[in-house]
C-alpha cells in the first residue's frame, strides 16, 4: 500500500475535482482562544481504492463515496453516535460506551503517524517493511523510528 503523508499549511494535497466542499469536522473543537483558524484545507483523508475515491473528514468521520462510480452500491447504515469523538473516549474509559477509536486500530495507525512524521521531518520518501517493522532505505530514520533505549526496568514496554 502507498500512503503519502501531506501535513501543514503549505503542503496541500491535490484534491480531486469532485471533492465538494470543505466543511470543519464539528467533532474537532476550536483552538484554545475559542477561535476556528481559517484553512486552505481542513484535516480529513482522502482514500483511492481501485474503483472507487473515498472523501472522509478528521478522526472517525463517515466516509463518503466521490463521483458517480459508487451511487448504485448499497452501503451499510451507521449508527448515529451518541457522543463527539473526545466524550466517546472518556465514556469508554468508564465503561459507559464502547470505544469508536478501538487501540487494535489507533496502535498501528499511529504507527503510520509515525512515519509520516518522519518522511516530513528527513523530507524523504521511506520504505518500511511491515514484517521487520524496520525503515529499509534510511538507518537515520529507522534510528529515529527505534527511539533511544528504555531506562532500566522499563524494557518490556517498549517492544516494536
Amino acid at each position: 500500500m502507498d500512503i503519502t503523508w501531506y501535513d501543514g499549511v503549505n503542503n496541500i494535497p491535490p484534491v480531486p475535482a469532485n471533492y465538494g466542499t470543505n466543511e470543519l469536522d464539528p467533532n474537532i473543537p476550536p483552538a484554545g482562544n475559542g477561535k476556528i483558524q481559517p484553512a486552505k484545507l481542513n484535516p480529513g483523508k482522502i482514500i483511492y481504492s481501485k474503483d472507487l475515491t473515498f472523501k472522509g473528514g478528521s478522526h472517525g468521520s463517515t466516509l463518503s463515496i466521490l463521483g458517480d462510480a459508487g451511487k448504485d452500491l448499497k452501503l451499510p447504515e451507521v449508527q448515529a453516535s451518541p457522543s463527539n469523538h473526545y466524550a466517546n473516549f472518556l465514556k469508554a474509559c468508564m465503561g459507559q460506551e464502547k470505544t469508536r477509536s478501538p487501540f487494535e486500530i489507533a496502535g498501528p495507525l499511529s504507527q503510520v503517524f509515525s512515519l509520516g512524521v518522519l518522511a516530513q521531518k528527513l523530507n524523504t520518501k521511506l520504505q518500511f517493511d511491515r514484517k521487520t517493522k524496520q525503515i529499509t532505505n534510511n538507518s537515520l530514520a529507522n534510528s529515529l523510528l527505534v527511539g533511544a533505549p528504555p531506562r532500566k526496568g522499563w524494557e518490556q514496554y517498549y517492544k516494536i
